[in-house]
């Protein structure tokens, strides 16, 4: 509602979003395989509705939604997720070409990481919290010619969502320009990139003495590393002043990374361990393109794709607040957390003053009934205020 999403005197906004909203977390691929769903009755329920619309009405909803609405509705959720205290710590931030299947003549060649080749897509940017996994931020609309201005259009999405700037920007080589570091040095905000390596630079390292580089152990997500750094000041082209650049070697790769930040006091070891999270958000990018379908729209008009992003945001966030409250399930995809405790059948009892959900028998299920427990007195709005209450049935 405060986004100002569209909606009929039948099925008002929140309606239409959590209908969408409910595909995606079932991993629907197509909305026209509306023969899986249209009769769902829990569906329909998650929704606050009978049963979901019908394919026509869902493939016509995103030609009255504007981007303005999608950057509306993330930035008011980053004011949930920052009083949660979800928005902390770094933040990492990528780019994803979304391929076109039909006519995307008008479209630009992007690089595709799943495709190892540049293809017809639309090219989107996201930020990722590598200590939350939720994704703050998407924008399905850039195009070559402003893609480094990407870190600065974030920036700006976040202080108009009305908080604070990121404690931290990681993102890699080729995602912004050195004079735009440099702003974000003179605005106080710490990066963390990845510089681009050139023949003489290489040259330059190569010719270190041995004495020069320390040796490190790094913690990695499979143990520790055993790391050769070189840590030094360096100047850049279009950067004003010194800026800190340590060089990688002794990892298994025949040429030295080289990370470049402005953070000069933090220990090497824990910047190195702060940059290879960022692979993190590729990892989320992954999860988007096979379970939320994030490769399957079949369309070229931004607008469209732009709206199935977001959804797909906002259904993977949900997904990562279930892990949060799951015990040993925190780091598991959204595939898992479906196949584990979200798939399953159930009796439901629709009473005046509450909803009764007997879920049928399932390994998992204990965990999900402790967790549903917290909201037993919570009315929710879009189901007449009714409770939402979560039984254990005897049946499976």
């Amino acid at each position: 509602e405060t986004a100002d999403f569209p909606g009929t005197r039948v099925i008002p906004s929140v309606n239409s979003l959590l209908a969408f909203i409910a595909l995606k977390l079932s991993g629907c691929k197509r909305y026209s395989h509306d023969d899986q769903w249209c009769m769902d009755a829990g569906l329909g329920l998650f929704a606050g509705l009978n049963v979901l619309p019908k394919t026509g009405w869902l493939s016509s909803y995103s030609f009255r939604v504007s981007h303005d609405m999608n950057m509306a509705l993330l930035a008011s959720m980053n004011k949930l997720w920052r009083e949660h205290g979800l928005a902390d710590g770094p933040q990492s931030l990528d780019f994803t070409a979304i391929p076109c299947w039909g006519d995307g003549s008008h479209l630009e060649n992007n690089w595709s990481g799943k495709r190892h080749e540049a293809i017809k897509s639309i090219q989107a940017a996201l930020a990722h919290s590598p200590d939350t996994g939720i994704i703050f931020y998407a924008d399905s609309t850039v195009r070559h010619s402003g893609e480094s201005q990407v870190v600065l259009e974030f920036l700006d999405f976040r202080r108009k969502a009305g908080g604070p700037d990121p404690t931290y920007l990681v993102f890699d080589s080729r995602f912004t320009t050195y004079q735009n570091l440099d702003r974000l040095n003179k605005e106080g905000i710490q990066f963390l990139t990845i510089r681009r390596r050139g023949k003489n630079m290489l040259e330059e390292i190569a010719a270190l003495a041995q004495s020069q580089w320390q040796s490190m152990r790094v913690e990695s997500a499979d143990g520790f590393r055993n790391l050769k750094v070189h840590d030094a000041k360096v100047t850049l082209k279009d950067y004003e002043g010194e800026i800190r650049q340590i060089a990688i070697t002794g990892h298994g790769k025949i040429k030295p990374a080289l990370i470049i930040t402005n953070d000069v006091v933090s220990p090497a070891a824990q910047l190195i361990r702060t940059y290879t999270r960022r692979w993190l958000i590729e990892k989320e990018i992954a999860e988007q393109i096979y379970f939320f379908h994030l490769n399957k729209p079949s369309s070229s008009i931004v607008v469209k794709v732009d709206f199935d992003l977001t959804m797909s945001i906002m259904a993977h966030n949900l997904y990562r607040l279930l892990a949060m409250e799951m015990p040993g399930y925190e780091h598991c995809e959204a595939e898992t957390l479906f196949n584990k405790f979200v798939d399953n059948g159930a009796d439901v009892e629709f009473a005046d003053a509450k909803v009764t959900v007997r879920l049928k028998k399932k390994r998992d299920l204990p965990l999900l009934l402790k967790v549903a427990k917290s909201l037993a007195e919570k009315p929710i709005a879009w189901l007449g205020g009714r409770k939402l209450e979560f039984l254990g049935a005897s049946n499976s």
